[in-house]
């Protein structure tokens, strides 16, 4: 232990002789960690994002979409063909024992107004059920009923987007909308919910029963979107299962053909919007990984110099009893102080450089601290696989050479 903390003392010593030259070889280093971190962070956070967004979509929810993922070779998307009906929900509801709610879903985006205030928004037409779907609540009011969607009653409930413009400073219950001209009574005003996934304004919404908005507003007689929820999350694949089989058999799909719509749980749709996030963070770690190596090379570079520049002390170390290993360890001592110290400040800058990001673009920032001690330990590592070769080579010179060398 003593000889270890001797020869720690050494290595900084050796080091501190030139400063700036130390400082310019951590600095590869010290990018390179800096850049993991915080790349791992920027990357992590959209994740974490985007996961609490999905969240947000409610719990234990299938959705099933119109129009077919693929049909006939073509990517048509979801939504591009009105292949599904309130018939279609009606029958989910009702022979699919797994499902406890179910939201037949239209939208459109038109114009709206309120006094002398109007603007440009998305309406939906959903059920009763909708908001039990979402785990959406409101902060005052109260949601339309089943009797308002049988009677496709004029009424309405509102985001916070909406209330603030056509409404500001004023309580928005009990105050008429014009949606296409015809008055529809604001019964709820929504909590707010911020951006969506795709980075729409989920506030920004007028949500009015389906039959009204099928029969009043838009003369729809399909459905987008129907939205349903399963009593549990164990139910989640084999609801989807039963689903699929049920549409197929209602919209008399013959083996081989193409489905005309498209079924998927949350957690397909968390998978799916994930996965670009993670292949990015991915991406960008491995760039930033590349600093490292250039580091690494920098530190085998600047101690291949150290015992050129050093044969003469190597001689004098030796001649009075050192042997090799003792050399060998002088030189990777030295070569993982540099690493160790300059991957301390990468991850110190990283975190830094994180926060200020936060601060300044209001991105979500989320660095776990498995890629904090993992950066440590990688650059820990490079110090002491890029030294071996120059340790090596000091701890091999010939006594008599390195005491002659000038």
């Amino acid at each position: 232990m003593r000889r270890l903390i001797a020869t720690m003392k050494i290595a900084l010593l050796a080091l501190r002789r030139n400063k700036l030259r130390t400082l310019l070889t951590m600095l590869g280093m010290i990018i390179g960690v800096a850049a993991v971190i915080a790349m791992v962070g920027i990357g992590n956070g959209a994740k974490t994002q985007i996961e609490n967004q999905i969240a947000s979509l409610g719990e234990n929810v299938i959705q099933i979409f119109s129009g077919s993922f693929t049909r006939g070779g073509v990517h048509s998307g979801w939504g591009a063909a009105g292949t599904l009906t309130v018939d279609d929900a009606e029958a989910i509801q009702r022979e699919i024992p797994g499902v406890t709610a179910v939201s037949p879903e239209v939208r459109s985006t038109t114009q709206i107004a309120a006094g002398n205030q109007n603007w440009a928004t998305q309406i939906q037409g959903e059920s009763a059920d909708y908001l039990t779907i979402r785990q959406w609540s409101l902060t005052a009011g109260a949601m339309f009923t089943e009797q308002d969607v049988r009677s496709a009653n004029k009424v309405a409930i509102i985001g916070q987007t909406i209330a603030d413009q056509l409404f500001p400073g004023e309580d928005p219950i009990g105050q008429i909308l014009r949606i296409k001209s015809a008055p529809f009574f604001i019964v709820g005003l929504l909590k707010s919910k911020g951006m969506s996934m795709m980075g729409s304004d989920q506030d920004d919404v007028v949500i009015v029963p389906y039959t009204s908005a099928m029969k009043r507003l838009f003369g729809m007689t399909t459905l987008r979107t129907i939205n349903a929820q399963t009593a549990t999350s164990s139910l989640l694949t084999p609801v989807q299962q039963q689903i699929n089989s049920l549409m197929r058999q209602r919209h008399r799909i013959v083996p081989g053909r193409d489905d005309d719509f498209t079924v998927r749980t949350q957690q397909e749709i968390a998978d799916m919007a994930t996965e670009q996030s993670k292949t990015m963070t991915y991406l960008l770690a491995a760039i930033a990984a590349v600093s490292l190596l250039v580091g690494g090379i920098g530190i085998m570079n600047i101690m291949l110099v150290s015992v050129t520049e050093r044969t003469r002390e190597i001689g004098i170390r030796m001649a009075v009893g050192a042997r090799g290993h003792d050399i060998l360890l002088q030189f990777l001592t030295e070569a993982l102080t540099l690493s160790i110290i300059g991957g301390l400040i990468g991850i110190a800058a990283g975190m830094g450089a994180s926060k200020i990001i936060e601060a300044v673009k209001h991105w979500p920032v989320a660095t776990p601290y498995i890629w904090i001690l993992a950066s440590f330990l990688v650059s820990a590592a490079v110090g002491i696989f890029f030294g071996f070769y120059p340790a090596r080579k000091a701890s091999q010179l010939d006594p008599i050479d390195a005491l002659r060398y000038e």
